[in-house]
C-alpha cells in the first residue's frame, strides 16, 4: 500500500508545480487555491507512505516522479522545450528510481 501512497503523493507533486507555474506569482485565486491544495495532499499521502518506507527512499522517488511527470507535462501542456540532453537526464532519473525501489530494505524484505 506504501507504494501506492507514494504514487497518489507524487501525483499531488505534479499537479502542485504546475498549479505554482499558473498562480502568476500567486496573484491568481484559483490556481493559487489549487497550489495550497496539491501540496497539502501531497505531502499528506508522502506521510501515509513514509510510514512503511525508509524517507531517503520514499522522498527521493516522491521528487523523482515529481519532476519527470511535470517536465513531461510542461512539455506538453506549456510547450517547454525538451531536448536530447534533458531526456537523457531523464532515463537516469528513472534508472536511479528504479535502483532505490529495487534496494529498498524494506521492500525486499515483504
Amino acid at each position: 500500500m506504501a507504494w501506492i501512497y507514494l504514487l497518489i503523493a507524487a501525483a499531488f507533486e505534479v499537479v502542485f508545480a504546475l498549479a505554482t507555474n499558473a498562480t502568476e506569482g500567486f496573484t491568481r485565486l484559483g490556481p493559487s487555491l489549487l497550489t495550497v491544495a496539491a501540496a497539502a495532499g501531497g505531502i499528506f499521502f508522502l506521510s501515509l507512505a513514509l510510514r512503511t518506507l525508509d524517507v531517503g527512499v520514499g522522498y527521493t522517488i516522491w521528487t523523482g516522479i515529481g519532476s519527470i511527470g511535470t517536465v513531461v507535462l510542461g512539455t506538453l501542456i506549456f510547450g517547454e522545450a525538451m531536448t536530447p540532453g534533458k531526456a537523457l537526464a531523464f532515463v537516469l532519473i528513472i534508472g536511479g528510481l528504479a535502483g532505490l525501489k529495487l534496494s529498498d530494505r524494506r521492500t525486499a524484505a515483504a
